[in-house]
C-alpha cells in the first residue's frame, strides 16, 4: 500500500492521547489471563467496553490532552504515512472517510465524520473505561474509534497474522464500518445480548468486514477532498492477502482454538475465519454496499 507522497494529511480526524493520564475512574480489565478473556469477548466488538461489562467509570473518565501528541506535528504528508505507523493510521482514516462522505453524498445523505483516538494502555470513553486488552473498538456513545497502535504488534505475535500496512488499514476500515452502521441504524441490532454463529452480533461484524472491503475496492480511486487526487496510489494483491490474513486471524474459531483449546460456535460474536475473509472479499470484489447484507 502506497500513499501519494505530496498529499497533505488531515490530522484533525485523529486525536493523539498516547501517554496521557485518565482522571477519575479505572478500567477493570488488565493484562495476563484477564486480558486474554477480554480479547476473546471484545476484540473488534464494535461497541464500547461498558456494554461488554469490562469497565467501571463513564464519560467522566475522558482523556486529558497528551504531551505526546505526535501526529499533529509529525504527520503532514503522504510521505510521512509511508514511513510511520501513526501517520499511516491518519492517512487511512482520511481515505476511509473521504470514501464514505462521497458514498453518502451520492445517496443524498450526509456522512458525519468520526474521529480516531490513539491511546496507550487505557482510555476513558463515553462507553466506559477500557484498557488496550479489549483491542480496537468503536464507541457509539461518542461516535469515535479507539486504537492502541501496539495492537498491530499483537496481531502478528499473538494472533499469527502476516501483518503489513494493509492489515492495519483493514482494522481501521472495519471500525469505521461500525460507524457507518451506527449512522445507518444497523449497529444497534448487535446489542440484543445474543451470541452464536447466526446471531445479530456476528452479522454486524461480518457486515463491517464487508464495508472495509468496499472501501478497499475504491481506495485508489477516491479523490482526496483537498487535492482531488487519490490519497492511496497503490494497493497490490499482496496487500489484499495481508488484509484477508488479518481477517482470518481474528475469526472466533481461530481465537477460541488458540486461547481455550476448543471451538464453541454458540459463543461467537464475530464469525469464523472463513466468514470474515468471505465478507471482506465480497466487499472488495463488488465495491457495493448492497452486497453487504449479512442479515439476509
Amino acid at each position: 500500500m502506497q500513499f501519494d507522497d505530496d498529499a497533505g494529511l488531515d490530522t484533525s480526524e485523529v486525536q493523539d492521547v498516547r501517554g496521557s493520564r485518565i482522571p477519575g475512574g479505572r478500567a477493570t480489565v488488565g493484562g495476563g489471563i484477564v486480558g486474554i478473556i477480554a480479547l476473546l469477548l471484545g476484540l473488534f466488538f464494535g461497541v464500547g467496553p461498558e456494554q461488554l461489562g469490562l469497565s467501571s467509570g463513564g464519560p467522566d473518565t475522558a482523556p486529558t490532552p497528551s504531551t505526546a501528541a505526535q501526529v499533529e506535528q509529525s504527520c503532514r504528508t503522504g510521505r510521512d504515512a509511508n514511513t510511520r505507523d501513526d501517520c499511516r493510521t491518519v492517512a487511512v482514516v482520511n481515505s476511509v472517510q473521504d470514501y464514505w462522505k462521497q458514498e453518502f453524498r451520492q445517496r443524498g445523505a450526509t456522512y458525519t465524520p468520526s474521529r480516531t483516538v490513539l491511546f496507550s494502555d487505557r482510555i476513558g470513553t463515553a462507553c466506559g473505561a477500557a484498557t488496550s486488552a479489549v483491542g480496537p473498538f468503536y464507541c457509539p456513545g461518542d461516535q469515535q474509534v479507539y486504537l492502541d497502535l501496539g495492537f498491530f504488534d499483537e496481531l502478528r505475535s499473538k494472533f499469527g497474522s502476516s501483518g503489513g500496512p494493509f492489515a492495519q488499514a483493514y482494522v481501521v476500515a472495519h471500525e469505521y464500518g461500525h460507524h457507518v452502521q451506527d449512522l445507518l441504524g444497523t449497529l444497534q441490532r448487535s446489542q440484543d445480548g445474543m451470541t452464536g454463529a447466526g446471531s445479530n452480533a456476528v452479522r454486524v461484524e461480518l457486515q463491517a468486514d464487508c464495508y472495509a472491503g468496499v472501501w478497499a475496492h475504491h481506495a485508489t480511486t477516491t479523490p482526496d477532498e483537498t487535492t482531488g487526487r487519490p490519497l492511496i496510489t497503490s494497493l497490490t494483491p499482496a496487500d489484499i492477502r495481508d488484509g484477508l490474513d488479518a481477517a482470518a486471524a481474528v475469526g472466533d474459531d481461530r481465537i477460541q482454538e488458540k486461547f481455550q483449546g476448543r471451538v464453541t460456535p454458540e459463543s461467537w460474536t464475530h464469525g469464523s475465519a472463513a466468514q470474515r475473509q468471505q465478507w471482506f472479499a465480497t466487499g472488495y470484489r463488488d465495491g457495493d454496499l448492497a452486497s453487504c447484507d449479512t442479515f439476509r
